[in-house]
This record gives structure tokens, sequence and C-alpha cells, in this order.
């Protein structure tokens, strides 16, 4: 269900402004309307929050190469004796209390950072000197001084420089699509030719800087590495935000001489409470409904059935949630997901192996979400029956688990068209149940009997759409007279005389939505299609591993690999699969027909995190 809300606005006097604010979090049950808060205070605070967000950043990323920043290209020039300072740079230590370590890590990682850039630089003048190979850099200055000039250049291979009397030039080879070459005297170079300064060091000093820069690197991300184990930030991260957001509800509060307020939501059950706190701190205190125009404004707290209370965790991961003004639609989006997740993995033993790897890992992670566990258990467990009814085992189908339900489904010359009729039957289902859920939740208003009209439509669609693929007879008279009263009964009904005027254009795109319902329902034939894409894939990995002509000794080997790398491939696409096909076929066209848009906010209070992250029914304790 969709916990019914109400608009809570709290009056005190001035003077307790601060205290309010604090009681209001010890509360934990007012999900505040903040207004935007641009103080010293705040953006103090939000810049601490950034900085430790930061330095977590870092220390989960370590695992990443280390790329020179976008700006290194085109600084400032290269000096070599910079590269020296930042290597003999003294380190900090991650020592002290969290801050200093926070301190510490983000300056490792700048100066990392920063070595990196130059010896991005260094690794350039390395590249652009190497095919002039080891020399006196004091040479040509000696040369000069000497009356003869020397230049230094390279140009492009697409360039003809030919050396003659006039022109004295000294190749030293091709490098990288440029030629590159030393000039003496005083002839021009065409246009074209890119002159070279002198060198900042010999190449051998160089490229010995290069090597100690990377040792450098290496060494500092050692000690980051060493951080990582050793302090979790998160804790202070949950910290700060609290803190962020006391600021901002702080700030949020309207003030009028030396009376101040501050408005939120809060679940209605929760009124009581918050009635008690307000006599004991003597606030104003006015609680009422949402309004119509509100609605959209209202936070949405689900509170599913005790046995479905892991879907919280899917639509987190999803980024979805029900408008207040909805439904909480959680019971029938975790029955269907798990039959399309069981379809579109197909396999039983890919079940089996989801669900030895959940088991483990939620063995292993004791102190994580329990949720995401219960859901892959239910989702592995389902597809353990889908595979044993359609009896498929990473891509076998032994005889001795052969059972009705697979020979229906490998039926010669019937099977494929058996599994799309199962299809168009989930999906005729699927769709009734939302709309038998409208009309449920319509009655008695005359509108439920147009949701009635809909069950029909798509009952008539789902005849059609299996008398196109062969699986089931053409409508007949009947179901066209069925067709046909639930025209009338959604012309009729679904609009009242007065919504004529504002909303008369829905019945234009009546015919548009009625041919649609015959998409909706051929749009479940993904589940054959992605489903059969998969089994068939793990059948030609087997046909390919067992079919090597090798000797044994070698044969085994290879047909580990081939088995470890099709079948991991094979289960990364149906995870694939699942995202795509199981989430839309919920989220549109089941939530469609439910009317579910999807566009609502989750119910978040002003609350300490040491307190559950989610909102729970029980009573919270007294403030003091």
């Amino acid at each position: 269900m969709i916990v019914p809300m109400k608009h809570l606005l709290i009056l005190s006097v001035a003077e307790e402004k601060l205290r309010t604010i604090e009681i209001i979090r010890e509360l934990g049950v007012m999900h505040l309307s903040y207004q935007a808060s641009e103080t010293p205070e705040f953006r103090q605070a939000r810049h601490e929050y950034n900085v430790i967000q930061n330095a977590q950043y870092i220390l989960k990323n370590l695992h990443k190469p280390l790329m020179p920043t976008a700006s290194a290209a085109h600084m400032a020039p290269f000096i070599f004796n910079d590269i020296s300072k930042s290597i003999a740079q003294p380190l900090p230590t991650v020592r002290g209390d969290t801050h200093t370590k926070i301190r510490a890590v983000i300056e490792l990682d700048d100066r990392r950072r920063k070595i990196c850039d130059q010896l991005f630089k260094l690794r350039k003048e390395c590249a652009a000197y190497r095919p002039f190979g080891e020399f006196d850099i004091s040479l040509p200055d000696k040369l000069v001084a000497s009356g003869v000039p020397v230049r230094m250049f390279r140009h492009s291979t697409h360039l003809q420089v030919t050396p003659d009397k006039k022109l004295p030039i000294k190749n030293f080879g091709v490098h990288d699509d440029f030629v590159y070459g030393v000039l003496f005297g005083e002839g021009t170079l065409p246009e074209g030719c890119e002159i070279l300064p002198p060198p900042p060091a010999p190449l051998s000093e160089m490229q010995l800087q290069c090597a100690e820069a990377r040792a450098r690197i290496a060494y500092i991300s050692e000690k980051l590495v060493i951080a990582a184990e050793r302090i979790d930030l998160q804790p202070e991260i949950k910290r700060m935000y609290d803190f962020c957001c006391f600021i901002a509800a702080h700030d949020s509060m309207s003030t009028n001489g030396q009376v101040v307020w501050i408005s939120g939501w809060m679940p209605a059950e929760c009124e009581k409470q918050v009635m008690a706190a307000a006599r004991e701190h003597a606030w104003g205190i006015l609680v009422r409904d949402p309004r119509d125009h509100e609605l959209e404004q209202v936070p949405t707290l689900l509170r599913p059935p005790r046995g479905f209370k892991a879907m919280h965790s899917l639509f987190s991961a999803l980024g979805i949630n029900p408008a207040y003004n909805e439904s909480d639609v959680s019971v029938p989006f975790f029955a269907f997901f798990s039959i399309f997740f069981a379809m579109l993995v197909g396999d039983g033993g890919y079940g089996t192996l989801i669900l030895l790897i959940t088991l483990l890992a939620a063995r292993k992670m004791k102190k994580a979400p329990r949720s995401p566990f219960i859901l892959l258990s239910v989702f592995s467990i389902a597809t353990i029956i889908w595979g044993a009814l359609s009896n498929t085992w990473f891509g076998f189908h032994p005889l001795i688990t052969a059972n009705p339900v697979s020979a229906w489904f490998s039926e010669p010359g019937k099977g494929d068209g058996n599994m799309m009729l199962l299809c168009f039957t989930l999906g005729v289902i699927h769709l009734s149940v939302a709309r038998l859920w409208n009309a449920i939740a319509l009655f008695p208003n005359t509108k439920s009997l147009a949701e009635v009209g809909w069950i029909g439509v798509i009952w008539f669609m789902f005849f059609t759409a299996g008398s196109v693929v062969g699986v089931l007879p053409a409508p007949g008279v009947a179901m066209q007279a069925i067709l046909g009263l639930s025209i009338l009964l959604i012309l009729g009904f679904m609009l009242k005389p007065k919504e004529l005027k504002t909303e008369g254009s829905a019945l234009g795109m009546l015919p548009l939505n009625i041919i649609s319902c015959l998409g909706d329902i051929i749009s479940y034939v993904r589940l054959f299609a992605v489903g059969l894409a998969s089994v068939r894939v793990a059948e030609n990995f087997n046909e390919m591993a067992i079919g090597l002509d090798m000797p044994l000794i070698l044969k085994l080997p290879c047909m580990i690999i081939i088995l470890l790398l099709g079948h991991g491939l094979n289960l990364a696409m149906a995870g694939l699969g699942i995202l795509v096909h199981a989430v839309r076929l919920n989220t549109l066209e089941f939530s469609n027909h439910k009317g579910i848009t999807w566009s609502g906010f989750a119910f978040t209070p002003l609350k300490s995190s040491a307190s559950n992250s989610n909102y729970d029914r029980a009573p919270v304790q007294k403030a003091r």
C-alpha cells in the first residue's frame, strides 16, 4: 500500500528555531519542503561533504589506470626540474582523526596526479628527442658560439626535404610519422618543418626521470591502497549528509518577527506522535490532508505486504517510484517479474548457479541488506522451476527429466507455437489484472464499467494475436460481439459529461489506444524470443565443445574454456535481457494499463543516519 500522508505546518518561537529542527530530526517522521540554501554555513557543510565523497571516490577507484588530466597537454611549457621537485617532495602520512586522514588522502592523490601530468609531458619530450639518441646537450650552443648555427627539426613524412649544399641536413630517421634531422648553417628550412628547441636534459637522464616518476606514482598508489583498507568513510559521509540536511532544514524555516515555521509531509499514522511533541514543546501546528493541486508534491511511502518488502530494493535499483495518487504494484510486479526472469534466463542450470552464488554471497556479506539476496533467491528458484518444466539444464535436455510440459514445448511443428501461446496468455492475464484492479478501485463510480470494457478489448486482441501466428482460432461472432460491447462501455463511461470539454480529446485517441492493445499483447512474445535465443546459444556452445576433434588430453581443457566462456557470456546476455524486457513489460505495458506513471519520489524524512534508513512503523522515542 501507499501510506496516506498529511501536510504538516509547525510554528515555533524564533529563539527555539535550532531546537525545533533538532526535535523534528529526532522524531524522524517529517519530509520537509526544503528551500534553496546559500548561507555560508550550508556552503561550508556542502563543501566538506563533497570533500569526503571525493576521498571515497579516490579510494574506491584505485584499481583504475591513472590518466593525465585533460588540461595536462595545454599547461605551461615543460620545465625539467619541476618533476624532480615533485618526486622529492615529502608525502603526508594517513594518520590522525578522520578529517586529517581525508585531507591526507586527497593530498596524496593530488601529488600522484601532478606527477602523472608531468610524466606525460616528460614522455612527450623523450619521444621528441629519442631519434637523435644520446648526445651532449651543450654541443649545439658550442657550435653556435663557433659560428656554426645548428637547428634540430622535424617534419611530416609527407613533406619531401632533400639535403644539398644550400641545405646541409643530417637525417636521424623516422619516428611516429615524423622525419627528424639537424640543419647545419644558415640555410632556410621549407615551410612545414618544426624547429625543436634544445632538449632540457640528456636523453638518458630524462628516461631515468621517467622511471623515477613511475616508481613514485606506484609508491603513492600503494599508500592509498593501504589507506583504503583501513578507512571506512561511509559513516562520515552519512554524518555529513545528515548535517547538510539539518542546515538546509534550518535555513528553510520562514521567519516573521518572533515566529518561525516550516512545512512538510508526514505519514497520517504519526499524527498523534507529532501532536504529543507539539504539546510538549509549545508548537503551533496545522495538520491537513493534501489538496488536489498538491498531489504531485506529496512524497510516496511504500509499504508492501510482509512477503514483498524486498521490492523496495528492486525499485531503488531501477530508480522508479509510483506517484502518491497512484497504486502500490509491488505484488503483481514481484510475481510477474519472477516469471519473466525465469523465462528470459530459460535454463534451470543457470538458476541453480545463481542461487548458489546468492546463498554464498549472503553468507559472506552478513552486514549487507538482505533484500537483494531475497529477490535473487526467489528469482533463481523460479528459474529452476522453469528449467525443470522446460527440461533445460545448461543447454542440455536429458531424457530422464522430460515431462509433459517439456514435451508440449518440444512438440514437432507446434512447440514454438505453444510457447508463443503461453507468452500471449501471460500477457492477457497481466494486462487484465491491471484493468480489473482499476475497475475494483473505481467501483461504484461508473468509470469502472469503462475498465471492464478495456478487459474485453484486451481479450479480443489476445485471440487476434494468437490467430495471426496460428496458435488460436480467429475471433468468432461471440468475440466480435464482446469487442463491440466493450467499445460501447468505454465510449459511454470513460468520461463524465462534465469532463467532455476538458478531456474530450481522449475520445479521439480511442481508436489508436484500442489498436495499441494488440501491440501490447504481441510485445509479450519477447519472452519466447529472448528465452529461445538463450537456450540455442547454450546448445551451440555445448555442441562446439563436445565436437572438438583433438586428443582427449587436449580436448578437456579446451572444452572447459569454451563452456565457461560460452555459458558465462550467455548468462551475461540473459541478465541484460532481464533489465530490458522484464522491466519493460512491468513498467510500460502493465503500468500503462494500470495508470502508473512512475513519476513519484520517495518519502525521505529528516532524521539521523544512526536510525534505520527506511521508515519504520515502530514508535519513535519521544523527543526530550
